[in-house]
């Protein structure tokens, strides 16, 4: 028999006979009665079998997670047993069919937060069944929805790019495809579809979307997989300002409709430079204080000989540490680059521990500058400027995480300007920032091949909330003469510019209209609106931290017979 409907959607059924189905959460017999909680995705509803009813004999071979069918009335529970939602109703079964049997699940679903991860992965078929994992897909679903609608209306077309396309340097590792059809030669899969909505924009599309399967072959954390969702946009005949309106009003819309929560507009700005120099982080997430503090010139030529030449010294001001606590700050510190970590605790007017022997002088400015509190402490990294700043913004992280000082929330913030080109130190020489089609700042194309190259702004920019960058995207270059002052920059002959990317550079000369736009990282989007601790949480069949899919059993060897078709050894 056909159910009546999701167990969540029965109340307009009260006093009626209803059909159920799901799988069968938990079963209690109390005396001759036996109670059982069917789950379905919706929820979870009481179902109670009489032992003179026709039901009894079928539901007392029901165990959990069998798949079970009932029939019968549903009612109001007694009214010193009801609870909200369907904890008010039950189901008086007239009838029962188990439609699948199950065998004993390997963990105990009501407690799968107590699991290890590796075993909820193998499982993940079970896995899914809890309502908490549910939840997460249905809010993917939503925000996927609500994008595409918003979109749709905003006079973007859904356009799909290819899967199979040619290896391009794009900063991570390419994942390779052999080809049997012409051995010796690879197909890559797209790290991004960047070129293609590029080209798209050539094409005359105009406006692009495509919630776009990425992948990248690179070192795992809570926040990365090497397959991913990208939801990418492109626009055409758009400056800076355009494309982040777009997408500020996108991110209210999805907001608003998948959680009701309304997002400030506009969402707040800092520039690269200085998100950087308060926060130590260009992903700086703005649900706590504090900001970097800069004393590099009470410390200039003085006594403390670590501070006294240090081109930047910065300091963060606290609540009162433990030893313990600074001693785990400080290896957090060094872990990010830092030498150590100086320190300061508030002693009325002055200062005690750490490097108190050394600031007698300054104490007053610091106490003035920094306001920090009675038994508060400051923190301080000093040094070249980027190290010092990044190993401070590390700390400032830690603290957040050590003392919960994260509010409630989302808080929403662009960063701008992002540097064109940076050193790599390693191969001596410039590389870019973000990719190399991204356009500079129309009044530092003059800087392209100087001493102060390094100087170039981008129009570059990244979407962050709560401290994860959600999306990032830029202005695109346009003009192939531009393109070609890029690839200079960064060491690329015109020979070695044509040979990589020779079919973008024949369409870039083909009538370019000036465009830009914007990737975000859907998985991690939707793990911070859902509250999840990894990517892992909010995507059906993900890969563990080593990037393997317990479930599947992949990646695993293939025979012989495969490998000599594709023409392919391996090496042991």
């Amino acid at each position: 028999m056909k159910r009546t409907a999701y167990l969540s959607d029965l109340e307009p059924y009260l006093d009626q006979t209803v059909t159920v189905q799901g799988w069968v959460a938990r079963r209690r017999d109390l005396g001759k009665l036996i109670f059982i909680d069917l789950r379905d995705r919706s929820g979870l509803l009481q179902v109670q079998v009489e032992p003179g009813s026709p039901a009894f004999a079928e539901a007392d071979r029901m165990r959990g997670e069998y798949v079970a069918e009932f029939t019968g009335t549903l009612r109001l529970r007694p009214e010193s047993q009801r609870k909200e939602g369907l904890g008010a109703y039950e189901l008086i079964a007239d009838a029962a069919q188990v439609l699948s049997a199950a065998v004993t699940p390997p963990f105990e679903l009501s407690k799968g937060e107590d699991v290890s991860e590796d075993i909820r992965l193998k499982y993940r078929y079970l896995d899914l069944r809890r309502p908490e994992m549910f939840q997460k897909l249905l809010i993917r679903s939503q925000v996927s929805a609500a994008i595409t609608a918003f979109l749709t209306a905003e006079g973007f077309i859904n356009v799909e790019t290819p899967m199979l396309t040619r290896s391009t340097p794009e900063g991570a590792r390419d994942f390779l495809v052999p080809s049997r059809l012409s051995p010796g030669e690879f197909y890559a899969l797209p790290q991004s579809p960047q070129l293609f909505k590029q080209l798209l924009m050539i094409a005359g599309v105009d406006r692009y979307f495509q919630l776009a399967r990425c992948f990248r072959d690179e070192d795992l954390r809570a926040d990365r997989q090497p397959d991913f969702t990208q939801l990418d946009i492109e626009m055409s005949f758009v400056n800076q300002e355009d494309i982040l309106d777009l997408n500020e009003r996108l991110l209210r819309h999805v907001f608003k409709t998948a959680l009701d929560v309304d997002l400030p507009s506009p969402f707040p700005r800092l520039t690269y430079q200085q998100a950087m120099d308060t926060y130590g982080s260009d992903k700086p997430d703005l649900r706590f204080g504090l900001p970097f503090v800069d004393v590099t010139d009470l410390f200039a030529g003085g006594e403390f000989a670590a501070f006294a030449n240090a081109a930047c010294v910065k300091v963060l001001a606290t609540g009162e540490l433990t030893r313990k606590q600074i001693d785990e700050l400080e290896r957090v510190a060094k872990q990010n680059g830092a030498g150590g970590l100086a320190w300061l605790r508030r002693d009325g007017e002055g200062f005690t521990g750490g490097i108190s022997k050394f600031v007698g002088g300054v104490s007053g400015k610091l106490l003035s500058r920094t306001g920090v509190e009675q038994g508060g402490t400051l923190l301080f990294a000093a040094g070249e400027w980027k190290k010092s700043v990044t190993a401070l913004g590390a700390v400032r992280t830690a603290l957040r995480d050590l003392l919960n000082l994260a509010s409630a929330g989302f808080e929403t913030v662009w960063i701008t300007d992002f540097p064109q080109l940076e050193y790599d130190e390693d191969n001596q020489r410039w590389t870019y920032m973000h990719h190399p089609f991204t356009a500079p700042h129309p009044e530092d194309l003059a800087l392209f091949g100087t001493q102060r190259q390094g100087e170039i702004r981008a129009q570059a920019y990244d979407l962050v909330l709560n401290g994860f960058e959600v999306g990032g995207g830029s202005v695109r270059i346009h003009d192939p003469e531009v393109q070609r002052q890029m690839f200079s920059a960064i060491g690329f002959s015109e020979e070695e510019a044509h040979a990589q990317f020779g079919f973008f550079l024949d369409a870039l000369a083909s009538g370019t209209p000036p465009h830009g736009g914007v990737a975000w990282g859907f998985d991690r989007l939707i793990m911070v609106m859902s509250g999840a601790s990894s990517i892992r949480e909010v995507i059906a069949f993900p890969k563990n931290n080593k990037g393997s899919d317990l479930m599947a059993q992949a990646p695993s060897s293939v025979n012989a017979a495969q490998l000599a078709e594709l023409g392919v050894a391996v090496l042991e």
